[in-house]
């Protein structure tokens, strides 16, 4: 079973906390990178721990949430082995694990309920990657990082 590394700044925080309680009646474990009690900090902070957690172990997925999910998003992928997608609906989570195999959902706390956080969150944890063609490119977009690993 994958274990799910979750973080967010405090533009997250109350979602985070009703996404934990979730991820538990789903039967994922999870690892809390904070925030803690919705104080302010830096989501580069927050997504690069979650991030890490999921480049370093094959065992995490990872679920980040900031206000809107952007910023998140760019952190996330600027660390080597970590695919973030940046979603808002069941469309785009979808298409993120089937054609992208993303391995962090990075959203956005002040603009997602907390009943299509639900829907999301679990709809992207059950999707799984279609492989075929999308295996081509997703070992593109690994191709591409490698490239500036080495500068």
């Amino acid at each position: 079973m994958k274990k799910v590394a979750i973080g967010c700044d405090h533009g997250g925080y109350e979602l985070k906390e009703t996404l934990k309680v979730y991820l538990t009646e789903l039967g994922y474990e999870y690892l809390d990178f904070g925030c803690k009690a919705g104080e302010s900090v830096d989501y580069p902070d927050i997504a690069f721990l979650v991030g890490e957690t999921v480049a370093t172990n094959d065992d995490y997925v990872g679920i980040m949430i900031d206000g809107v999910g952007i910023g998140s998003g760019m952190v996330l992928n600027k660390i080597p082995g970590v695919r973030g997608a940046v979603c808002w609906d069941l469309s785009s989570v979808i298409n993120s694990k089937e054609h992208n195999n993303a391995n962090v959902l990075s959203i956005g706390g002040q603009f997602i309920g907390e009943g299509l956080a639900k829907q999301l969150v679990k709809t992207w944890l059950e999707t799984e990657f279609a492989g075929g063609r999308h295996d081509r490119r997703v070992t593109k977009i690994m191709e591409i990082e490698s490239r500036f690993l080495h500068r």
